[in-house]
């Protein structure tokens, strides 16, 4: 098995708010992918007295540990034990109903020798490529598919549409945001190789245009995940000018990749 990650914050005076982690049981049999996107607060606080990274860091933890030793549970059950986990952690001193409690995007991807179980919560992406060479990406589009106007402000996504009915749902403080994440399985003959992304690494295909998911994914096949970043940085730069006529909040994103082979 090859397996190939990166993951660089988008600002060097700031703490990488991603989480990325293969694990890979004693056994030797079977592995599997988190990758986290935590997300980043407006400001005017979250009710928590701990830092996203603080966050993703106890959930990606409790994440690759239940997804490599429970192999009894399903990725929603999993899931769903991580975010109690976490939420136990600091529900005796913050305020884990605040819509801007710390909280992230989710990947999650686990395999044995039969299958290939993967499971996707907003707007980070898998791809999974096939033994004919084909590209599947695997995402979940609710924000994606909202009107602009719906996202004017982060006031009205907060009232309106994040963790809500009708809009978008991240891994917070609530276990039932299990129950609406993207997943599925398929056998594993099925599967030659995968790869897990945050949005700052898909803006190649995205927000740039460079080349469609299988592109992408070729791109990081020959020539490794980290080249990939950095041709994302590359045309984050020379867009700047173009970024608020584009309505992109940020010039640079924390951007993670992980690639593995199966």
């Amino acid at each position: 098995m090859r397996t190939d990650l990166v993951s660089e914050p988008g600002d060097a005076t700031r703490s990488n708010e991603d989480f990325a982690g293969v694990g890979l049981p004693a056994s030797g049999q079977g592995g599997c992918v988190v990758v986290l996107d935590g997300v980043t607060p407006p400001d005017g606080g979250t009710g928590c007295l701990h830092s996203v990274p603080w966050f993703t860091a106890r959930l990606g933890g409790a994440l690759t540990e239940l997804t490599v030793s429970a192999r009894d549970l399903t990725l929603p059950e999993i899931l769903a034990r991580a975010i109690r986990r976490t939420a136990d952690a600091h529900t005796g001193t913050c305020d884990l109903s605040h819509p801007r409690t710390p909280q992230a995007t989710v990947v999650l991807a686990r395999w044995s020798a039969e299958a290939v179980e993967y499971l996707v919560l907003c707007d980070s992406a898998l791809l999974l490529r096939g033994p004919d060479g084909a590209v599947t990406p695997v995402r979940d589009d609710r924000l994606a598919r909202l009107p602009r106007s719906a996202l004017a402000t982060a006031a009205l996504v907060d009232a309106n549409l994040r963790n809500k009915e009708g809009g978008f749902f991240t891994a917070a403080a609530d276990p039932a945001v299990a129950a609406r994440a993207v997943t599925g399985t398929l056998p594993r003959h099925e599967v030659r190789a995968l790869a897990a992304l945050t949005d700052g690494a898909t803006r190649w295909t995205e927000t740039f245009r460079e080349g469609d998911w299988t592109a992408l994914f070729d791109l990081v096949a020959k020539e490794g995940a980290g080249p990939l970043v950095e041709r994302v940085r590359e045309l984050e730069s020379a867009d700047r000018r173009e970024r608020a006529f584009l309505g992109r909040a940020k010039t640079h994103d924390d951007a993670t990749v992980v690639y593995v082979e199966l």
